[in-house]
């Protein structure tokens, strides 16, 4: 039986009275991509610094490789995490090769590896041209290549990612997620929190969605539409209207998109069928939900939760 790289049951944090994240159950498999969704103080950050035994729970469990995180006996295993934070920060007065060779070595690699190593990631990164520079000199960009330079060092076995892509341009981006896909590939797994959700969807296995330190949902994003129960758009060209004049199809034209039918997923196959029977349809563009789309729900629910109360007691004051 497989060991889940992270496993937390029931995992709650609170600080005083303020619980900032409420009894969290997930697992990560070895080789998975994780992606951690939600607003500012929605508990991401919390969940990764119970994962890195940076504090630990005050109810529940978190288990890394099988132990406590934050117990003396896993440091032998902190080697085989990396981890970028939200905001990069190093030795201004250091250059790039000495701040990564810093911490190679702090991962266990003799001198002569930690260099070769530091080279070679920077390398990946693409800021070879600067590795003898100092920091201090380096833009934010620049300042977030050396921070996922430092999380990759060794081919962690997990990875944790805060907002990687922040101050990377396009092609950076799109190299950052080569990387990820090759480690994922190796069988690393990976937890990865982003507020960018176009660049995420096509890297990740699973997704999470918090609020309010709960979980919303969890699961693959074809689970995630079938639990939102979120429509299927479909766009006919070519048919000049004739939609509209069928009883069977106009029923899923909305206001909003009067071009596109709104369908749900049980029926696509029959709507799409009914379209071939048209003449002169000339193309169609099927889009399922994506995962900007699948968050919203989520988290909109919640809202309505919470204003439903504060419905409740202007009712009955008025």
């Amino acid at each position: 039986m497989n060991i889940p790289i992270v496993s937390l049951s029931d995992a709650g944090k609170s600080y005083n009275d303020l619980d900032v994240l409420k009894s969290v159950t997930m697992q990560l498999n070895q080789g998975e991509v994780m992606g951690l969704f939600g607003h500012n103080g929605a508990g991401k950050t919390t969940i990764m610094k119970l994962i890195l035994g940076v504090i630990s729970p005050s109810r529940g469990k978190v288990e890394v490789m099988g132990m406590a995180p934050d117990s003396k006996e896993a440091w032998h295993s902190r080697s085989k995490v990396g981890y970028l934070p939200e905001n990069v920060s190093f030795y201004e007065q250091l250059t790039g090769l000495e701040v990564l060779s810093y911490f190679t070595k702090l991962k266990g690699f003799t001198n002569k590896k930690a260099k070769k190593q530091a080279i070679d990631l920077l390398e990946q990164v693409g800021i070879t041209h600067a590795m003898k520079r100092q920091v201090k000199t380096y833009s934010k960009g620049m300042r977030q290549r050396l921070g996922l330079a430092q999380a990759f060092i060794g081919e962690p076995k997990l990875l944790l990612l805060d907002e990687p892509t922040v101050g990377l341009d396009p092609i950076a981006t799109r190299d950052f997620y080569k990387t990820v896909d090759q480690l994922k590939s190796n069988g690393s797994s990976v937890i990865l929190c982003s507020h960018v959700l176009p660049g995420v969807e096509q890297h990740i296995d699973r997704a999470m969605i918090l609020s309010t330190g709960q979980l919303l949902a969890m699961g693959t994003l074809a689970e995630l539409r079938q639990q939102a129960a979120l429509p299927v758009a479909i766009k006919p060209s070519g048919l000049n209207g004739s939609v509209a004049n069928d009883n069977k199809l106009n029923r899923f034209l909305t206001a909003n998109c009067p071009d596109t039918l709104m369908v749900p997923e049980q029926e696509k196959l029959t709507v799409l069928s009914q379209l071939l029977n048209h003449e002169g349809l000339a193309d169609l563009h099927v889009e399922s939900a994506n995962l900007e789309q699948v968050y919203q729900h989520f988290l909109s629910l919640t809202e309505n939760s919470l204003q439903e109360p504060l419905l409740q007691v202007k009712g009955a004051t008025s």
